[in-house]
């Protein structure tokens, strides 16, 4: 799958203004208001800046939301691509893929809080939704393909394994805090330890 997107070129801000800290602040006007309901005017207050101003750093709200949602589905496709997740026993691939996408989801988590909360009501938001779907699919594969060497147990269904895998990592959005007793990998290893608890065959064939 292509890792290319339609994401618009980087433009310059005034001085004194950081993009990525000003795209910090309006994703969290729209994780707190939701995006369909968060108005320029809402951004602008946010900021501190004049509505002609956010405008000379990003060219509409579709923009941001772009921007935005690549944060997060850049990191995803960026573990499904990499080496680990492709070469080696099918274990150890899913295992570097638990880890990664926790890693992720902990440090882009208002990132994809807000994919996660995606309508579909845009193209944007579609096409971002699509490629989530893919990035589901391809977990999916991977425990098909355990199941096929035999370290998924056969009485789990590959898709319901993916579902409840995903599903495990996005609640983090809703309960993980930076400033918590456990960093990411920590938490990465709770997570591997908890699914290779319910999808392992034995002692000898699981995810660790």
């Amino acid at each position: 799958m292509s890792t290319t997107t339609d994401v618009p070129p980087a433009r310059r801000g005034r001085p004194g203004y950081d993009r990525d800290g000003m795209l910090e602040v309006i994703v969290a006007a729209f994780n707190d208001h939701g995006y369909d309901a968060t108005s320029l005017g809402i951004i602008a207050q946010r900021l501190g800046l004049s509505k002609s101003a956010v405008y000379h750093h990003f060219a509409s709200k579709e923009e941001m939301l772009e921007l935005a949602l690549e944060k997060a589905l850049g990191e995803l496709q960026a573990v499904f691509e990499a080496p680990e997740a492709n070469e080696g026993p099918v274990d150890l691939r899913i295992r570097f893929v638990l880890r990664g996408a926790v890693t992720v989801a902990c440090e882009q988590l208002p990132y994809l809080t807000l994919l996660l909360r995606l309508r579909g009501n845009t193209d944007v938001q579609r096409r971002a939704m699509e490629r989530r779907r893919e990035l589901d699919h391809r977990l999916r594969r991977l425990f098909e393909l355990a199941r096929e060497e035999g370290s998924l147990r056969d009485d789990m269904d590959p898709g319901v394994a993916e579902r409840l895998t995903f599903g495990l990592v996005n609640s983090i959005v809703e309960w993980y805090r930076p400033d918590g007793p456990m960093n990411p990998d920590q938490l990465a290893d709770a997570v591997v330890a908890f699914v290779r608890s319910g999808l392992r065959v034995s002692e000898t064939r699981d995810f660790r």
